[in-house]
């Protein structure tokens, strides 16, 4: 059974070859851990050793089968136990993420499985974040943001991706969470603002940094 340091390696490499095109660099590992460069580098080596990932020094650090595998079901332990904490406990979203941070290293594969059939067997947590499948699939689909997305047309929020308590609180309080159907109808790029026009209320006005953050597809 691999360490509860092992395992948090294994999910952020995982994570960041979202968006890394390629190898993921190790300087992006080492502050996403929050950790110094040499400290991620020797775990990355010793990671390697196992066989749970390849490292080529000065350009980065990708995951093997293997640890795609360990990192994936890691994931999918965070992403239940978020659901979980949220929808039986009604805990709130924005607090949720530090709670499955600590439960995803003590829960078994068998209470998992409990959990997940308890939950109906969901393909999304509440953030909107895919929850890997027992069979280790994962929906890669993707999405535009509302400071990329096409202005005036029906929208829906499918995911959050920047999950600090703060956004998660702003995103709460403006009604932008997944599921929720606005209109993005006009976007400044010189004032870095776009402007959002929800089904009901006065419009929204969001940064592009935090439009960015923030994932939809097409509504109705």
């Amino acid at each position: 059974m691999a360490s509860s340091t092992v395992e948090n390696y294994l999910k952020h490499i995982l994570l960041l070859s979202e968006t890394a095109d390629g190898l993921v660099p190790m300087g992006a590992l080492a502050t996403s851990l929050d950790v110094v460069p040499g400290t991620a580098t020797t775990m990355v080596k010793a990671l390697a050793d196992e066989g749970l990932v390849a490292h080529r020094p000065r350009q980065g650090v990708r995951l093997t089968p293997e640890g795609r595998q360990v990192a994936l079901t890691v994931l999918r332990k965070h992403r239940l136990v978020e659901t979980f904490l949220v929808n039986v406990l009604k805990m709130d979203w924005a607090e949720v993420h530090a709670e499955a941070e600590q439960l995803e290293h003590a829960i078994s594969d068998a209470v998992l499985n409990r959990l997940d059939a308890l939950l109906g067997h969901p393909t999304t947590d509440p953030h909107g974040d895919p929850i890997p499948s027992r069979l280790g699939k994962m929906d890669s689909q993707v999405y535009a943001t509302l400071a990329t997305c096409v202005l005036d047309r029906p929208l829906r929020i499918v995911r959050v991706t920047d999950q600090s308590e703060e956004f998660l609180q702003f995103a709460e309080q403006n009604g932008l969470r997944p599921g929720a159907r606005l209109r993005v109808v006009d976007r400044n790029l010189a004032a870095g603002l776009v402007n959002l026009r929800p089904p009901t209320g006065d419009p929204i006005p969001l940064s592009l940094a935090a439009a960015g953050r923030i994932l939809v597809a097409p509504g109705k």
